[in-house]
């Protein structure tokens, strides 16, 4: 099956280098807009959404690449494309000073904006729960 991949920047209202790396870096980040529950053993998150006392998804990923303050590149455990991966990239917008979020991700076939969809949600329980 092919993958899309899909970019997606959102401008987050903060100049803090340390708070927008926390968001993308730390279980305690990550759990305020990415997932319900993230632990990290090592170089591998465990997400969870949902509650795991009832009906709930659990994935892991392993950190393939980082670079502290820049990015951090994931790639699924349960994944069969060694080619594709999740990237959380911080830059700074020129014109504002704020901080952009870039997301890089990788759809199947034809599930393209469904993905966009679920980063749209994600980026707006990071809104909800952080202000940015």
């Amino acid at each position: 099956m092919e993958r899309n991949k899909i970019c997606i920047e959102r401008e987050l209202r903060s100049k803090s280098a340390g708070i927008i790396w926390s968001l993308m870096s730390t279980p305690e980040g990550l759990a305020k807009w990415f997932a319900d529950e993230v632990k990290r053993d090592g170089d591998t998150f465990v997400f969870t959404w949902g509650n795991v006392w009832s009906h709930h998804e659990v994935r892991t990923a392993d950190i393939i690449d980082k670079k502290a303050f820049d990015y951090i590149r994931l790639r699924w455990s349960e994944m069969e494309y060694n080619d594709t991966y999740l990237e959380l990239k911080m830059n700074k917008s020129d014109i504002t000073g704020d901080y952009i979020l870039t997301i890089t991700d990788y759809a199947p076939d034809g599930d393209t904006a469904v993905l966009e969809d679920i980063w749209d949600a994600n980026m707006e329980a990071l809104h909800r729960s952080t202000g940015l």
